[in-house]
C-alpha cells in the first residue's frame, strides 16, 4: 500500500509537470497550424507510456540510485578504507579508490546513456559511417571519467570550483579555432548529452556524499560541480580526438608524398 502511496503522489506530480507541454503542442497544433491531431490514439497511448515512465524513473531515483552514490562515497572515503588510514585524512593522495571509482561510474554511466547513444546514431547517419558511433561513445565516456575524476578531486582539496572551469574552457575555445569544423558542433553536443537520465542522479549522489564525508567540505558549495565537469571534458575530449586523427592523417600523407618523390 505504501509503494502504491508513493506511486499515485508521484504521479499526480508528474501530469502536473507534462500538462503546460501537452497544452502548448496541442495549442500550435489546432490554434496556430489549424491541423488536426494525426493518430490520436497512438498519441494517447504514448502519453501514458512516457508519463508512467517518468514516475518509475523518479521512484527509482529516490529508492535507488541517490542512496546507491552516497553509499558508495561515504564507504570509498571512510578513514578506516583510505590509503595510509586515519592519519591520511587530510592528505589528498589517500582517497585514491574514491579516484577510481568516479572515473569507473563516469565512463560506465555515459556508456549507457541513452541521449548520447542517439546522438552517436545520428552522427553516424548523417557522417555517412565517418563518425563511429562507438568511438564517438567510448571518446565522450572517456572525457566524463577524467572530469569525473577532477571533480573529486576539486571535493577533496577544496579548491574553488570556478579555476578548473576557467582554465577548461578557456583549453575549449583555443581548441575551437584549431578543431576541424565539421566536428566543432558534434563536440559541444556531447557535452550536454552526457548530462541526462543516468549520468547525472549517480554523479550528484556521488558529489554530494563525499562532500558530506570528507573533514571540513560543505555539501552546499562543495558537494555540487561534478556535473559541470561532465558537461566540459566530453568537448575536450571529442575536439582532441579530433584534432589528434586529423595529425595523424596528415602525417601519413606527408609520409607518402616523401615516399612517392623519393621513388620518383
Amino acid at each position: 500500500m505504501f509503494f502504491f502511496s508513493e506511486f499515485f503522489a508521484a504521479l499526480i506530480s508528474t501530469c502536473r509537470d507534462v500538462l503546460p507541454i501537452l497544452a502548448l503542442l496541442l495549442g500550435f497544433q489546432l490554434f496556430v497550424l489549424r491541423q488536426p491531431v494525426p493518430h490520436p490514439k497512438r498519441l494517447i497511448v504514448g502519453g501514458v507510456y512516457v508519463v508512467v515512465g517518468l514516475v518509475l524513473f523518479l521512484m527509482g531515483l529516490e529508492k535507488a540510485l541517490f542512496p546507491l552514490g552516497r553509499m558508495m562515497a561515504t564507504q570509498l572515503s571512510d578513514p578506516a578504507f583510505l590509503w595510509g588510514g586515519v592519519a591520511a585524512a587530510s592528505d589528498w593522495a589517500a582517497y585514491g579508490w574514491i579516484y577510481l571509482f568516479a572515473a569507473l561510474i563516469g565512463f560506465s554511466t555515459t556508456i549507457a546513456e541513452p541521449s548520447l547513444l542517439a546522438v552517436a546514431l545520428k552522427a553516424k547517419e548523417v557522417s555517412g559511417g565517418g563518425i563511429s558511433q562507438w568511438g564517438l561513445r567510448i571518446t565522450v565516456a572517456l572525457g566524463v571519467a577524467v572530469g569525473i575524476t577532477l571533480g573529486t578531486f576539486r571535493i577533496v582539496t577544496g579548491t574553488p570550483l570556478y579555476l578548473y572551469i576557467l582554465v577548461g574552457y578557456v583549453v575549449v575555445i583555443v581548441q575551437t579555432f584549431f578543431a576541424p569544423k565539421k566536428i566543432i558542433a558534434l563536440a559541444y553536443d556531447s557535452g550536454g548529452v552526457t548530462t541526462s537520465t543516468v549520468t547525472v542522479p549517480l554523479v550528484a549522489a556521488l558529489g554530494l556524499g563525499l562532500s558530506e564525508t570528507v573533514p571540513g567540505r560543505n555539501p552546499a558549495l562543495d558537494g555540487f560541480g561534478l556535473i559541470a565537469f561532465a558537461s566540459l571534458f566530453p568537448i575536450i575530449a571529442v575536439m582532441g580526438y579530433a584534432q589528434m586523427t586529423q595529425w595523424v592523417t596528415n602525417r601519413k600523407k606527408k609520409m607518402n608524398r616523401r615516399e612517392e618523390t623519393h621513388e620518383v
